[in-house]
């Protein structure tokens, strides 16, 4: 009977992963062509640093990437729950104001950072009313759970999933960059959530896992199509709701440090950088160049390499990450 339930969950992570890869890679296609009739295409600028493409590049990878990543779970999960419905709703949120984001972009202007704060704030409390909290840690003393004051858990659920979804988004400035952090993290929460036996972070993760490939298809360098802020806030989100859902329950004090170990490349740089920008007196949603990928660049590196590095690093935190899981358990 055991074997015959593993044999079904195999099927079903791969059918999760294939179908979410094969949504994402169909449609990227003829939601590129779109945006060139639209004009909602990443324009080069040759006097902004961050701007290191050299031709007009699509940024409609993220309505793909959206609907593959709900297709997959819908068709695999077979139930709507509230958190389900807070997931979707906090997506559509961020899919809406990172296209206005990006369709500002694509005039040469920026959009106002009061509103994308707003909208990012409303869809991570959309997941603490739905239920999907941190609650609390397991005393590594005496085995007792100890739960945390009600103020307290909204405000650290509310700081994990802004920062998480924030970090990514500031990631997403080297071809492949974000789409490559995205995925490995992913692969270690998927790691993770199968050994701690959650079953639901573990299909939302397996599928994150399908729509990044996909994207990365596309993306890896040379670019061929951007998700732009849009799409990188929805992976944040989506990051961050899974290791919710899966690391962060029933946690010890110890394994607190899983997820952001499995997060770690986009936590510590953009940690640095928004440091940097206080002691600067710079806002922290001020876009510039001081991530790592662009200080790679600058110490001589060329995106391919700068990229491996950071993806290599990606890879051995997230390993270390399940190693600490692995003497948890």
């Amino acid at each position: 009977m055991n074997n015959l339930l593993s044999v079904v969950s195999v099927i079903l992570y791969l059918a999760a992963f294939l179908l979410s890869f094969l949504v994402v890679y169909i449609l990227i296609p003829p939601f590129s062509k779109l945006a060139f009739k639209l004009d909602f295409v990443d324009k080069p600028r040759k006097d902004v640093e961050r701007k290191l493409h050299r031709e007009p590049i699509p940024l409609t990878a993220s309505y793909a990437i959206f609907i593959g990543f709900f297709a997959a779970y819908l068709a695999v999960s077979r139930e709507i729950t509230w958190e389900t419905g807070a997931l979707f709703a906090g997506g559509i949120l961020l899919l809406a104001i990172g296209t206005l984001d990006d369709w500002y972009k694509t005039k040469g202007k920026d959009f106002p950072a009061l509103p994308k704060l707003i909208v990012q704030l409303s869809a991570a409390v959309l997941v603490y009313v739905s239920g999907n909290v941190f609650t609390g840690f397991y005393n590594p003393f005496s085995g007792d759970y100890i739960v945390l004051p009600v103020i307290l858990q909204f405000v650290l659920t509310i700081l994990w999933i802004f920062g998480v979804t924030t970090v990514i988004n500031f990631s997403d400035g080297l071809d492949g960059l974000a789409g490559g952090l995205s995925a490995i993290s992913a692969a270690t929460l998927f790691i993770v959530a199968l050994t701690m036996g959650q079953s639901n972070s573990a299909i939302m993760a397996i599928i994150l896992v399908g729509v990044t490939l996909a994207y990365l298809k596309y993306n890896k360098p040379p670019a061929k199509v951007f998700m732009g802020d849009a799409g990188a806030t929805f992976l944040g989100f989506l990051l961050a709701v899974i290791a919710l859902d899966g690391a962060f329950k029933q946690a010890t004090v110890l394994s607190l440090f899983i997820p952001i170990l499995a997060l770690g490349v986009p936590i510590f740089d953009n940690l640095f950088v928004v440091v940097k920008r206080f002691m600067q007196g710079k806002p922290m949603y001020q876009a510039d160049a001081s991530q790592a990928h662009y200080r790679l660049l600058r110490a001589g590196l060329n995106h391919k390499q700068a990229l491996m590095v950071l993806m290599l690093l990606s890879t051995c935190l997230g390993l270390s990450s399940i190693i600490l899981m692995l003497v948890q358990v």
